[in-house]
């Protein structure tokens, strides 16, 4: 029951940290160093390092769920007499069989996002492992150092475009190489935990000229193939080492994906309603700025003790 009652725990933060521009990796790898799950030794580690990618998989199916009718880009052909309404559903979509047609800004929109998903599908397959094996030993510390980073980034750009008006405000305005760029912004989240790879699109794109809205609404959108990928890397990795799940890890991981699913529901909608109130970043950039300090002091302090 305990282990049960940590699998929500870590499914909770997950959930909120997901979307939220604080780092979800970053505070799963913080958790983890004062909750721990009672775990084989010999597995733990191999067990962990898939586990904090796959429960976030839960918390992007949220997403696919709030926004089906904005990503499917298939739909029927609405029946309409009038000829200037035949040329808009013409001009706005291609008709495939019988009434299906595919929307254009939608299929442009996933061609955009599947530009991004290039630099991140290159990295996890060539370099995630070497990284990851660089990193491990100094995880904690570099989860403290780029929370304050990114955190102090975020108040500079806040304060930077609070007089400027954003140049992109819809998705379809976003260009291939604004798509490309911000889609290797996440690699820096990929190889440094802290960052937050919501927060590195989220403040990318706002250099760009994107607003609010539209970088938070494409960084939405460009983590459904993202953390599918990366949750699939890390499974056939996870099976490729020899390890398989036992009944007890299977349930933790099962546990917290469900959680981590509902809670990112709520999550999504109130930060779609917080942008939508044009209210900036500048409060979580100064919790990471908080927040890094605390797990700063807290490493160093213990390392001397």
């Amino acid at each position: 029951m305990i282990e049960i009652l940590k699998a929500i725990l870590f499914g909770i933060v997950e959930g909120i940290t997901e979307w939220i521009p604080v780092s979800s990796t970053g505070h799963l790898i913080l958790l983890n160093e004062w909750v721990k799950f009672d775990l084989q030794p010999e597995r733990e580690a191999a067990f962990m390092e898939m586990y904090d990618v796959v429960i976030q998989l839960g918390a992007i199916l949220a997403v696919v769920l709030l926004s089906w009718k904005v990503i499917w880009p298939f739909a029927l052909a609405k029946k309409e007499g009038e000829k200037k309404a035949a040329k808009k559903t013409a001009d706005e979509s291609w008709k495939l069989f019988g009434p299906v047609v595919a929307r254009k800004k939608t299929i442009f929109m996933w061609l955009k996002i599947a530009l991004a998903c290039v630099p991140g599908l290159l990295y996890g397959f060539l370099l995630d492992d070497m990284v990851e094996e660089l990193t491990a030993p100094y995880k904690a510390y570099i989860v403290a150092v780029m929370l304050i980073l990114v955190g102090a980034l975020f108040i500079i750009v806040e304060k930077k475009n609070e007089d400027k008006r954003p140049k992109i405000k819809t998705i379809p305005e976003l260009t291939w190489q604004i798509a490309l760029i911000i889609g290797i912004s996440q690699l820096v989240a990929a190889a440094l935990p802290g960052t937050s790879r919501s927060g590195a699109t989220i403040l990318i794109g706002i250099m760009l000229g994107l607003s609010r809205n539209v970088a938070t609404q494409f960084t939405f959108f460009l983590a459904i193939p993202t953390m599918f990928g990366a949750s699939l890397i890390k499974m056939l990795k996870y099976m490729k080492d020899g390890m398989s799940m036992n009944g007890s890890e299977a349930a933790i991981l099962g546990v917290s994906f469900v959680t981590a699913f509902i809670v990112s529901v709520f999550t999504v909608q109130f930060l779609t309603i917080y942008i939508s109130k044009n209210k900036g970043f500048k409060p979580f950039g100064i919790y990471r700025i908080v927040l890094g300090a605390i797990v700063l002091a807290y490493f160093v302090i213990g390392g001397l003790l």
